[in-house]
C-alpha cells in the first residue's frame, strides 16, 4: 500500500492504520491520546496531523481501515448471500468468528468505541451511531425485497427482525470484549437463528 507523507518521510499506511486501529479498537476514542497513537504507530505529532489532519481523522480513517479488513465479514456477506434468511444465519455465526479472534482486543471497533466517546467528540459518536444503523437499515431493506419478491410471508415485520438481529449482533460484540467464548456466543447465534427463522416463517 502506498505510503503517505509526513514531517520529510513517508510511511507505510497500512502499517500505521493497523497500529492506530488496534490502540482505539482497545482504549477507545477518548481513552487513546494522541501521545498513545504515536508511540504505537511509530511517528511523532507533527506527522500524525501531517498525514490525517487531526486525531478524528485518523479514527475515521482507521474505522474505514476495520470496515475493508477485519471488520469486513458483514459487507461480504451483504454482498454475496441473495437472500435474508441466508444473511441473517451468516452474519450471526461470522460475527462470532470475528468478534472472538484471539489476535485482537475483542469484539468490534465500531460497536466497542462508541461506548467511550465524550460529548465533546460527538461527530465520532454520530459517525459511529451512523455505521450502526446504515446496517440495520441494509438490513430491513433485504427483508422488504424478500417480501416483495414473494420469498418471505406478508406479514413479515421487516424493521422487527432487523432491530432483533442487530440487538443480538451488537450485544455478542459486548459479551466477547468481556471475554466471553466463541462456543457461548455460538449457542447465542444458533438460539437467536431459531428465533429470527420463526419470524421470518424458515423452515
Amino acid at each position: 500500500m502506498a505510503g503517505v507523507r509526513g514531517q520529510g518521510r513517508k510511511f507505510d499506511l497500512e502499517h500505521i492504520l493497523d497500529k492506530a486501529m488496534v490502540a482505539f479498537w482497545r482504549h477507545g476514542y477518548d481513552g487513546t491520546s494522541v501521545a498513545t497513537l504515536t508511540r504505537e504507530m511509530g511517528i511523532n505529532t507533527p506527522s500524525l496531523y501531517a498525514a490525517f489532519g487531526s486525531k478524528e481523522g485518523l479514527f475515521f480513517a482507521a474505522v474505514e481501515y476495520y470496515n475493508n479488513g477485519r471488520g469486513s465479514f458483514m459487507q461480504r456477506a451483504f454482498d454475496e448471500e441473495d437472500r435474508s434468511p441466508a444473511l441473517i444465519h451468516r452474519l450471526l455465526h461470522e460475527a462470532v468468528d470475528a468478534y472472538t479472534h484471539t489476535d485482537s482486543p475483542g469484539g468490534c471497533l465500531v460497536i466497542g468505541s462508541a461506548t467511550r466517546v465524550s460529548d465533546a467528540a460527538q461527530q465520532v459518536a454520530d459517525h459511529l451511531r451512523d455505521l450502526r444503523n446504515a446496517n440495520i437499515d441494509r438490513l430491513e431493506a433485504r427483508i422488504r425485497a424478500d417480501i416483495a419478491a414473494g420469498t418471505l410471508p406478508a406479514g413479515t415485520d421487516a424493521r422487527a427482525v432487523a432491530e432483533f438481529a442487530g440487538v443480538i449482533v451488537q450485544g455478542m460484540s459486548h459479551r466477547a470484549r468481556d471475554g466471553a467464548t466463541a462456543e457461548a456466543l455460538r449457542t447465542v447465534a444458533g438460539t437467536a437463528w431459531e428465533s429470527i427463522r420463526g419470524l421470518l416463517g424458515e423452515t
